[in-house]
């Protein structure tokens, strides 16, 4: 296979080679076939789309919608498959797959492979990757990350007319079954709000609505937004987050439009106020006129210190809105994932999802670490602190002392009026509470449903079981649940790893008709660094070319690579001096344990074909 070509040199067009796609295996068997099983056999003739993805994973969800249009314009010939490999032990429950398939509209055939079986047979190292089978059977390329869409829309063009001339081509209906629609009042809500009114306001995320509710938090009073996904008049795209403004407007985050929208109360009306639509790149604008400025899922919103705080799930950061201005910026984080505190500026988040304002903290529910944040206001300016958790690849169900208690993906943060907080813990279906004077961890209430954020209304706290489709009034108990401690570690293998060093490449191979980018300097990145730090001696930091030696350090025998890689691609015609350009980008996350007979070298694929089959 192809090496990876230096940054500085356009890769040639790559030769597509020819490998036979192992079959799709799952334990948990298939969703949206109707009750078929598939097999590779059975979808001889068709270009299969396989895509590996996790339901808690935000650039997962990316990918979900980049391919909506593919997968609509290519239905006869195309089949797109969801192998859905979990991260964290809630997400290995089938109910909990069939739940996510349809709170984001995946409208095509889904396997369960809670083991991770077919992850494995392809060598797949990361959420989200893309493998394309062409009608014979075999894999013609593989695609880790985001940004793919236009590279895969031409090879499908690519293995349309080559198989149509061949004989290959098989076209029209292709699997899918969609399941039968359930009647209730919400569906997968996400957010909640107390209106000065005493009614409820809700984010009822899978139908694109906002709901108001009676005080009982069961009545409809009415429905906000057309109810299909959009971005005009009144229409919202899986909106989540909710926050009051001091003029009695509701700023509303609009999720997949990657957009803040706000909804007036008194007339109905609603307006954009940051974003454009577009989901924000790396080397866009990160401040800037509200409306000029590109965002990247925004999940939760937060009025704090004369701002709207935006927990900006799509990119690992905090963002701010000044409605007195109207000018966004990046405000913390760096948009590299992971757990690391100090200065705002050079901390790490990984998928911020809910928000809380208290006094001088801003509360911060930081998913994929499960971990509970604050971001605080000192005299030196803002400062990132972790009050619970460790980081990307530990999590579980675990009271006590904070520094060794135990989250689950949570979504949600509620500040409580003795100056402590409730947690959302989102995987755990429970609600807990963290105590800053005394540093430690209770649980509130359990056999809850994927709470995902909790509102204070008088003496009581109103959970969004999202997953039970409901709001649920809790009497906040003045003494905690006893739980049953339990840990876990993310269930992938690690990778044996030969000590001394280990070349890293990145394998980028740019589209056919496309070249890397290299009119204003280097168009690739890498970023390195390790859990724990003291993995690598040498090697870690930033640098233009996609590959590395790096040094391990002889006295740790295991942890997790974190790799961050760029390219940026554009078309190949000398003719347009304006050609149209893509930027294709990944984080891995790849646990190592270093052994004598491991290997010395660490292939990871962003784009093309690898030398792992």
């Amino acid at each position: 296979m192809n090496d990876v070509a230096p940054a500085h040199t356009p890769a040639p067009a790559p030769r597509r080679a020819r490998v036979r796609a192992p079959e799709l295996i799952g334990k948990g068997g298939w969703l949206n076939t109707g009750g078929k099983e598939l097999t590779l056999a059975s979808l001889r003739g068709k270009c299969v789309i396989v895509d590996f993805w996790t339901f808690c994973c935000i650039n997962c969800l990316h990918v979900l919608d980049e391919l909506r249009e593919l997968e609509e314009k290519h239905r006869d010939t195309v089949v797109m498959i969801g192998v859905h490999s979990p991260k964290f032990v809630h997400e290995a429950e089938h109910s909990a797959v069939v739940d996510a398939v349809e709170r984001y509209e995946v409208h095509h055939p889904v396997l369960d492979d809670p083991e991770l079986a077919t992850w494995k047979q392809y060598a797949v190292r990361a959420w989200p990757t893309l493998v394309v089978i062409d009608p014979e059977g075999y894999i013609v390329a593989q695609h880790a990350g985001e940004g793919h869409a236009h590279a895969i829309a031409r090879l499908v063009e690519e293995l349309e007319a080559e198989h149509e001339a061949k004989g290959t081509l098989r076209r029209g209906d292709g699997p899918y079954v969609p399941p039968e629609p359930v009647a209730t009042g919400l569906r997968f809500p996400g957010k909640a709000l107390l209106l000065p009114s005493g009614n409820l306001l809700v984010s009822d995320t899978t139908r694109h609505q906002l709901v108001e509710l009676n005080e009982d938090g069961e009545s409809v009073v009415r429905r906000i937004g057309s109810g299909s996904r959009g971005f005009t008049g009144d229409s919202f795209s899986e909106p989540q987050g909710l926050a009051l403004l001091p003029d009695g407007r509701v700023v509303v985050a609009d999720t997949v439009n990657h957009a803040l929208r706000t909804y007036d109360p008194a007339t109905g009306t609603v307006e954009t106020v940051a974003g454009t639509g577009r989901q924000w790149w790396q080397g866009s604008p990160t401040s800037g006129p509200a409306l000029e400025v590109d965002l990247s899922s925004p999940w939760d919103v937060a009025w704090w210190q004369g701002k709207v705080w935006i927990a900006m799930a799509g990119v690992h950061q905090l963002w701010t809105w000044d409605p007195a201005d109207g000018t966004v910026e990046a405000a913390a984080g760096t948009t590299n994932e992971g757990l690391h505190d100090g200065p705002a500026a050079e901390a790490w988040f990984a998928q911020p999802s809910g928000l809380a304002a208290a006094g001088d903290r801003l509360w911060i529910a930081d998913s994929e670490t499960s971990a509970l944040r604050y971001v605080q206001d000192t005299p030196d300016g803002y400062v990132v602190t972790s009050a619970v958790g460790t980081g990307l690849f530990d999590f579980g169900h675990r009271d006590g002392d904070a520094g060794q208690a135990l989250l689950q993906h949570p979504l949600g943060v509620t500040a409580l009026p003795d100056g402590s907080v409730a947690v959302s813990d989102t995987y755990n279906h429970a609600l807990r509470r963290y105590d800053p004077a005394t540093g430690q961890v209770s649980t509130l209430a359990t056999d809850l449903r994927e709470p995902s954020d909790a509102v204070l209304v008088g003496d009581d706290i109103v959970v969004v079981e999202s997953a039970r489709h409901r709001l649920t009034r809790l009497r906040l108990p003045e003494e905690a649940v006893r739980v049953a401690a339990v840990a876990h570690r993310t269930q992938r293998a690690a990778t044996d790893v030969a000590p001394g060093t280990l070349r890293l490449d990145v394998v980028f191979q740019a589209p056919t008709g496309q070249k890397l980018d290299i009119r204003y300097g280097p168009s690739t990145r890498l970023l390195v660094s390790s859990t724990p730090p003291e993995l690598l001696a040498t090697g870690e930091g930033a640098g233009t070319d996609l590959f590395r030696e790096l040094a391990l350090n002889p006295d740790v025998t295991e942890g997790v690579l974190h790799v961050s890689a760029m390219a940026a691609s554009c078309d190949d015609d000398p003719s347009n001096e304006y050609p149209a350009c893509h930027v294709h980008q990944q984080d891995w996350g790849v646990p190592v344990r270093v052994t004598a007979d491991g290997a010395s070298r660490l292939p990871l694929v962003l784009a093309g074909m690898g030398d792992e089959g």
